[in-house]
């Protein structure tokens, strides 16, 4: 087998909630996303997505990621895109980083190796270990009375753990946290986000302002030393999320932070393959995670759910589903959550179809 042609397309992302709000006046209504479409020399196609989450997120900014398919796409015409491995190399010879693009190819061959063999992704990571995955959302940061509507909804359609963004003033952080679970169901799980927005004053001030809740606190602080530092100031359990990238970050997360466990996003650490390479390490390492991505749809949910599903189940923590985040479906609204847990799809490949009508002609095309 060998990649005949790779098409690009791009469009554009809604959120289903009005504005999505991090710390530090991060916020966005919509999100720009590119959808790949890799075409086998047999006919065969898969597709992968590089979604944004704005540019003061990660180090990556949507005119990056288009320049960078780009880039990378006219190196990989002609091979095997089932050889995953050579594929990565490929990619690493081109770019150094830009993993956000380099996730869309990846989880393309992914889904065209799949597709060759008539098996879902899920069952060449090492087969489904989890059909009931937990599902969470985001609470946008807001006001205490909008973030309690936010999770009366969202609860009575069956989501049960939320995560709460934080990362502003901490007592008054601490203040909303503490409204919001005395508000709410005993049997909702909640954490907090602070998207590395905190300093490490502010993140110190803000954890013992809630040491008394059963809550964990993801990514207070951008530096991995910071947070280290706050393990030594609070009981409360750290997963780290934006600082963890490679391996090598994996290991300092529990070594040196004292971190329980990470958050891993396809698009921050260049796809389904290193993702799935990390989950392993960090189940080796007794380690939890959640799996989910930067941002996207239909196709960004569907990679997400095979790399969950093909986790154990005892170290998974939750994932999220993006399309359920979004207004725009390329893929039928698939995988969908069903009573706030989901499913990776059982079809070959990513297991789900393209809806071709719905997202225009390519904006680009290699061959």
């Amino acid at each position: 087998m060998r990649i005949e042609a790779i098409e690009l397309y791009e469009y554009r992302l809604t959120y289903a909630h009005g504005t999505y709000a991090m710390s530090k006046g991060r916020s966005a209504s919509q999100q720009p996303s590119n959808l790949v479409r890799i075409v086998a020399d047999d006919g065969l196609e898969g597709w992968g997505e590089a979604a944004i989450l704005s540019g003061n997120y990660l180090p990556l900014f949507a005119g990056g990621t288009r320049e960078a398919l780009r880039e990378l796409a006219p190196h990989l015409i002609g091979e095997d895109p089932r050889a995953i491995k050579r594929i990565e190399g490929i990619m690493d010879g081109v770019l150094t980083g830009q993993n956000n693009a380099k996730s869309a190819f990846d989880i393309a061959c992914w889904d065209l190796f799949g597709k060759s063999v008539g098996l879902p992704v899920a069952a060449l990571l090492g087969g489904v270990l989890g059909e009931n995955l937990p599902i969470f959302e985001a609470i946008p940061l807001s006001s205490t009375e909008a973030n309690i509507d936010f999770v009366t909804k969202r609860s009575a359609a069956g989501i049960r753990r939320f995560q709460i963004k934080v990362g502003d003033d901490p007592q008054r952080d601490a203040a909303r946290v503490r409204s919001i679970i005395e508000a709410s169901d005993d049997d909702i799980f909640f954490y907090v986000d602070a998207n590395a927005g905190w300093t490490l004053l502010e993140a110190s001030i803000g954890m013992r302002a809630m040491e008394d809740l059963n809550i964990w606190f993801e990514q207070p602080c951008t530096d991995l030393a910071d947070c280290a530092l706050l393990r030594k100031m609070s009981p409360l359990p750290l997963i780290m999320d934006e600082s963890v990238v490679t391996l090598a970050d994996l290991y300092r997360a529990k070594y040196e932070v004292g971190a329980g466990g990470i958050n891993l996003k396809l698009g921050r650490v260049g796809g389904i393959t290193r993702a799935a390479n990390m989950r392993d390490t960090a189940q080796n390492l007794g380690m939890h995670f959640n799996i989910e991505d930067i941002w996207g749809g239909d196709i960004s949910a569907a990679a997400v759910s095979h790399v969950a599903a093909s986790s154990r189940p005892a170290n998974l923590l939750q994932t999220s589903f993006f399309n359920d985040w979004t207004e725009e479906h390329v893929a039928g609204y698939q995988p969908r959550v069903r009573h706030g847990v989901g499913a990776a799809p059982t079809g070959p490949g990513l297991g789900i179809e393209i809806d071709r009508g719905l997202i225009g002609e390519p904006v680009t095309s290699f061959s």
